[in-house]
């Protein structure tokens, strides 16, 4: 199964945008500017969450607009008719997503329930010299696509701890109970949250482990949690830890503090301390097998933006016979099409130019 019959409307720089007679490989040409990206970005909202920038729902709306946008897809088979796919905001309401799915309105977890997508952009080159914060967003990011429930954990942690924060931080002492009743609550979906993370470092780790040493550097996956994993022991650590709590006017313990430590297997060297090209390198591997992982539970879509301009001829031909040999439909970026010369007889081609998607081939 594959996307096909794409549409942008007023999405970015795309005024409408059509791209049809899709492949396995997609590829999207032309310069700078020109709205390579945001076809990405518009492909990544059949995703639940807020796309491969993480930008607010109005800055994707056309400036030529009424202040919405329309993103849509078929998801298409070899037999049957395709699942219609699709999100859009309106200029009454463009901080509001509505999601379809067959012309009827679904919440934004349905399309997790149809499609896992992935994606590899050049700003997640610096993730592993930010804050664990990206790094928890990115466990949240893969794990969402091998189980969708995933996400429904991740926003009743983050309801019950900004209350347990605003608790903590009030001037009178909180009711005991009400704690009580806020600490149950983070520590059921904490856990299950925690469960997920480590569940995917786990199935990922597995995956890294059977790949080739070469020629992409190998990372060693670890996940440290940042308090206890299960649900009982969670909310015990919560409640003894109320009074020094307070005092630091938040939470201290919990999946909020987790971290994902990335290693160069062969050297045992931090990720963060390791060449610009080793970390694209080990980049390029998790999303490989992350990829292989999602796309046995629901048909895999895999965004690379600007990847092949990053790597030497030897480990561009790998990647795309490792992409070739996996079940995802995969879409590219670049300014030229000669650094995909290796699949030129099998993909299919759009030169972007101010916002418009010219086929040709």
């Amino acid at each position: 199964m594959s996307l096909d019959r794409i549409i942008l409307s007023d999405f970015r720089n795309h005024r409408a945008t059509r791209l049809e007679g899709t492949a396995q490989f997609n590829l999207l040409v032309g310069e700078n500017g020109a709205g390579k990206t945001n076809v990405l970005e518009a492909l990544s909202l059949l995703a639940p969450g807020r796309g491969l920038r993480r930008a607010a729902l109005p800055e994707m709306a056309g400036q030529d607009s009424d202040g919405g946008f329309v993103v849509g897809a078929d998801l298409a088979s070899g037999a049957g008719e395709p699942v219609r796919l699709g999100t859009a905001t309106t200029a009454a309401q463009p901080a509001r997503r509505r999601v379809h799915v067959n012309g009827a309105e679904a919440p934004a977890l349905r399309l997790a329930e149809w499609l896992s997508l992935g994606w590899l952009t050049p700003a997640m080159d610096r993730l592993f010299a930010e804050s664990a914060g990206a790094r928890r967003r990115f466990l949240d990011r893969l794990a969402l696509a091998l189980d969708p429930a995933h996400a429904r954990y991740a926003a009743r942690y983050e309801a019950a701890l900004r209350e347990r924060n605003r608790l903590l931080g009030d001037p009178p002492e909180p009711d005991p109970r009400w704690l009580d009743a806020i600490e149950a609550q983070l520590a059921e979906a904490g856990a299950a949250l925690a469960g997920g993370r480590a569940a995917l470092v786990g199935a990922l780790s597995q995956a890294l482990a059977a790949l080739p040493e070469g020629p992409f550097a190998r990372p060693a996956l670890a996940y440290r949690a940042g308090g206890p994993l299960a649900s009982d022991t969670l909310a015990a650590a919560l409640a003894s830890g109320r009074r020094r709590e307070r005092a630091a006017g938040r939470t201290l313990t919990g999946p909020h503090r987790d971290e994902l430590e990335v290693t160069l297997a062969g050297k045992g060297q931090p990720a963060a301390a390791c060449s610009t090209g080793e970390q694209k390198a080990m980049l390029i591997a998790i999303t490989l097998a992350h990829a292989a992982l999602a796309g046995r539970e629901r048909p895999q879509v895999l965004l690379l933006d600007e990847v092949a301009a990053h790597l030497d001829p030897l480990r561009r031909a790998a990647l795309f016979a490792r992409l070739r040999e996996g079940s995802a439909q995969v879409w590219l970026t670049g300014t030229e099409r000669a650094p995909f010369a290796e699949i030129a007889g099998e993909a299919a081609v759009w030169r972007v130019t101010a916002g418009m998607a010219e086929r040709l081939g």
